[in-house]
């Protein structure tokens, strides 16, 4: 669901390893891909990946590699379920575009004509706001606003888009692209007004069915209950472990779909062969131009080749050139998962790459190493050259969280009596949270609306506690709670960059 954005995960170093001019790329794909990918997910510690190449129409590779769940022989196989994230947010794009050809709406219409409660903390922006707005980002929200409330949490779809109209908006209206769930979520509530039918059910009876994914599932609730499914999993203080699957079907359009690289394969397929399978027109030729055509400037990528080249965004894809090449593509990342999908659609080639831990950059190197070899150009090792980027920044996270639990070591006495912490604290955006006290000195945080977790605090002296969230997610952090006249009056909640940016100040009550 999350669009990775960490500098190492997009390619924003310099370096080109030279040594590699000489390697003959036309074997890399049939020669060297397993040992390859192999030694990447030792490397990486990845338990299981699954990768399909497409060309001209056919498969050219169709492998799965690695286990489902550390610890257990069991191993992925080319139908085994992974979290795809926000690769799902093409799907989303497609179906509406593929109700525009059907004349059932306008991706131009405003978003009030079928969601007559929507509304945006700036009034005049919510009235004016269309469908293709929602869909390609640009509400003047920052990436990942609001997403704290609204990731992982017990919300509806209906409460979710009711709160999205309290997120006070970084820019103004259309003015700057801004990563925004919430924004897919709402442009999925409009199929069943449209349809009569839930975004889940519209998007497997015109997608899946058709196209013949007989094992994606569109929620996140039916993971746990299928039979052939990896298990999410992550670092936590360095060791990878699984972790539960998330629940984000309040946010279901933005990033809820599970599938297998079988199954992708075919949806890529069709993208490739202007929605047709066979001679089968499923997906109209005009819905897939639709989703294409460049809405928004997101920046520039520099890649490891030295080029320095443009990313904007369609809907539900994001769009660059490479080695003059269109790309259309898309990662997505969502608790213990990590994800990419990419198009080369002049040169009828579709990659696609699925992982299940959250901590790899392999579903982004392996895609460039492909591309390259297709595209005729240079070995430049990206794996080797992102894993040591990821363990270096890796090794001062550490260090950084180290210095913080010594510090919790020395028992320092907070400024005020821990009682003074305690309590009921507010939010406008996100709503409540309560605070009780725990063994000693040590505090305990229940989130309303995250109702499986809770986090930890303990002392750093002062009025700042060390933070551990029970759910790996959300990270570790420093809370800073405000004291005025020797009364507590707030504390600023931060959770990890992967949930959401800014930082949540609540009120005490």
């Amino acid at each position: 669901m999350k669009k990775i954005l960490l500098p190492i995960f997009l390619l924003f170093v310099g370096i080109t390893c030279c040594y590699a001019q000489h390697i003959d790329r036309s074997k890399f794909v049939n020669d060297s891909l397993d040992y390859y990918v192999n030694r990447a997910l030792t490397n990486w510690r990845i338990p299981g990946a699954a990768v399909c190449i497409v060309k001209d129409n056919k498969v050219v590779l169709m492998k799965a590699y690695g286990i489902k769940e550390l610890g257990d022989p069991a191993k992925v196989d080319i139908n085994t379920l992974f979290m795809i994230g926000s690769n799902t947010k093409a799907f989303t794009a497609t179906a509406l575009a593929m109700l525009q050809t059907q004349n059932k709406l306008s991706l131009d219409d405003k978003v009030t004509k079928y969601l007559p409660q929507f509304k945006l903390e700036n009034r005049p922006a919510g009235e004016m706001a269309t469908i293709r707005d929602l869909l390609c980002h640009r509400l003047g929200l920052q990436t990942f606003q609001g997403d704290f409330t609204f990731y992982n949490t017990d919300l509806t779809r209906e409460q979710i888009i009711e709160k999205l109209g309290e997120v006070k908006a970084t820019y103004p209206f259309r003015t700057k692209w801004g990563y925004t769930n919430s924004a897919f979520l709402t442009a999925g509530q409009i199929i069943p007004v449209v349809t009569g039918k839930p975004w889940e059910v519209y998007i497997k009876e015109n997608i899946f069915a058709p196209l013949g994914m007989i094992n994606t599932i569109a929620l996140t609730a039916s993971m746990p209950k299928q039979l052939n499914r990896t298990v999410p999993h992550t670092l936590i203080d360095g060791r990878l472990s699984a972790i539960p699957y998330c629940q984000i079907d309040g946010l279901a359009p933005a990033g809820a779909i599970s599938s297998s690289v079988n199954d992708m394969s075919k949806w890529v397929l069709a993208l490739l062969n202007d929605g047709k399978v066979g001679a089968r027109q499923v997906i109209p030729l005009a819905a897939i131009k639709t989703t294409r055509e460049p809405q928004d400037i997101v920046g520039q990528i520099h890649h490891l080749s030295g080029e320095t080249n443009y990313e904007l965004y369609g809907l539900g894809w994001f769009l660059q050139d490479y080695d003059n090449k269109s790309l259309v593509m898309h990662d997505g990342g969502v608790n213990g998962y990590l994800s990419s999908v990419t198009l080369v659609p002049e040169e009828h080639l579709g990659i696609i790459i699925l992982t299940n831990t959250d901590q790899n950059a392999l579903y982004e190197a392996l895609r460039w190493e492909i591309l390259d070899a297709y595209l005729k150009m240079p070995y430049r090792n990206y794996s080797d050259t992102y894993l040591e980027k990821f363990k270096a920044n890796e090794t001062q996270e550490q260090e950084n969280d180290k210095k913080l639990r010594d510090s919790v070591a020395l028992n320092p006495i907070p400024a005020l009596p821990i009682t003074a912490y305690t309590g009921k604290y507010s939010n406008e955006l996100y709503g409540h949270m309560t605070i009780t006290q725990g063994t000693n000195n040590d505090l305990e945080i229940r989130f309303e609306h995250h109702v499986r977790m809770y986090a930890h605090l303990q002392p750093l002296g002062g009025n700042r506690f060390y933070v551990t969230f029970s759910d790996p997610t959300f990270g570790k952090a420093v809370f800073p709670f405000t004291v005025k006249n020797g009364q507590v009056t707030g504390v600023r909640v931060k959770v990890a960059n992967f949930v959401e940016y800014n930082p949540y100040d609540f009120k005490k009550d």
